[in-house]
């Protein structure tokens, strides 16, 4: 089983400036950059970016006030874990299923009409269930609706 260590840092707030990067979007990108390629660069793969409450004390009164904090996540495999060799997974034994009932014929009956795949062209199959003997939906009549009284009346003064 593979084992990890876990290594949680906060993520940039600011843009880092550089030559030829303009634009608060991209300063911000060179500065996660930066952090994940050092992070990278040490053995460490981006797992995850939470934001989490913190709690924090605040003015004279010692106030608590949460705020929350963007937190990245990386992780790596333990030094351990990777110089063993993998273990082959265990042999799984599965008993012998019982032989099942045969169908009854009207079962069998239903089951043998159902439309195959292949249909006539430009003619899509028809969905229907083997098992439905209620027909078709029944007619509801048009969509429209006769208007009421209320809105017919003139508006009361």
């Amino acid at each position: 089983m593979t084992r990890y260590e876990y290594k949680v840092v906060p993520a940039p707030n600011r843009g880092e400036k550089a030559r030829g990067v303009k634009g608060t979007g991209d300063r911000f990108a060179l500065a996660l950059t930066t952090l994940m390629n050092s992070l990278g660069r040490d053995g460490w793969e981006y797992l995850r970016a939470d934001t989490l409450p913190c709690e924090e004390r605040h003015g004279l009164a010692q106030r608590v006030q949460t705020s929350y904090q963007n937190m990245l996540v990386f992780r790596r495999e333990l030094a351990e874990t990777a110089a063993t060799a993998p273990q082959p997974p265990a042999e799984i034994v599965v008993d012998a299923l019982p032989p099942s009932e045969p169908l009854s014929e009207a079962v069998a009956t239903k089951l043998a009409n159902i439309h195959t795949l292949a249909t006539p062209r430009n003619r899509a199959p028809r969905l229907v269930s083997p098992f439905s003997d209620r027909g078709p939906a029944p007619s509801v009549g048009p969509a429209t609706a006769a208007p009421r009284e209320e809105q017919a009346k003139p508006p009361a003064e």
